[in-house]
């Protein structure tokens, strides 16, 4: 069923009103006739199922009527926040909607020593924009409760500093040895309610950007005897969290 993201104030009208770029695909992508279905999401832990009950032309509005209200069992039970070193190209593109379907929370792109990639400020923003976009159709192709926010760009100071309020963090790093130990990690994370992982851009982490993260409770693992690019370590992390972490619901 096709899903669309609402803010919570439109669900307090009655019959609520889809406007813009929704619309336009209900009708005329979709063209959903009334009566058909749709699912709304509040960003929240709510799913609305709605019906189509009739189209406004001329001022490009659909108005769904609210038949059923559900709890959101898609969503995992810790916030993951991914702490991305900012890679070159379009790799950041990718890592965004990877890390969406496999739950992520959140994305902080980290401006890191060995980081080639150099955005002035107006560039950076048009970035972070398009990367939230991703975001949002990558939340609503993998019928995600929320839209998972990019953030604006951090250096390692400012992440460190974010991630400090955080109650677990993992630092995936190529010079980590012991595969029991990496597994020993991950089973700890069940339980945790925040969660920040740390990946270096394509050049690694400088050994004092691993002592920084190290000081506000990083905690180096290995991911294996091979090297992994940036933009497959991030997204081995989330697998591996999202297998150890997601529930059991029969009605997904």
């Amino acid at each position: 069923m096709n899903r669309f993201f609402v803010k919570q104030s439109q669900l307090n009208d009655t019959p609520v009103v889809i406007t813009g770029e929704d619309y336009n695909h209900i009708k005329h992508v979709l063209r959903l006739k009334r009566g058909e279905e749709v699912l709304l999401c509040d960003g929240g832990d709510k799913e609305y199922l709605c019906t189509v009950t009739d189209y406004l032309t001329e001022k490009e509005e659909v108005l769904l009527e609210i038949t059923d209200i559900f709890a959101n069992a898609r969503e995992l039970p810790a916030k993951i926040t991914l702490f991305q070193g900012y890679p070159k190209g379009d790799k950041l593109e990718t890592i965004v909607q990877k890390a969406v379907e496999l739950g992520a929370f959140e994305i902080v792109p980290v401006r890191m020593k060995r980081c080639v990639v150099k955005l002035d400020e107006k560039r950076a923003e048009k970035k972070i924009e398009r990367l939230n976009a991703i975001s949002l159709s990558a939340a609503k192709q993998s019928k995600r409760g929320i839209v998972p926010e990019v953030t604006r760009i951090m250096s390692i100071e400012e992440a460190c500093c974010y991630a400090g309020s955080m109650d677990y963090l993992l630092l995936p790093y190529e010079n980590a040895e012991g595969m029991e130990r990496a597994r020993e990690l991950i089973k700890a994370a069940c339980g945790k309610k925040h969660i920040g992982i740390f990946i270096g851009p394509e050049g690694g982490f400088e050994p004092s950007e691993v002592e920084k993260i190290e000081t506000v409770g990083g905690r180096v693992l290995s991911l294996g005897h091979r090297i992994l690019r940036t933009e497959t370590a991030g997204m081995a992390v989330l697998s591996l969290l999202m297998f150890m972490l997601d529930r059991d619901n029969e009605t997904i």
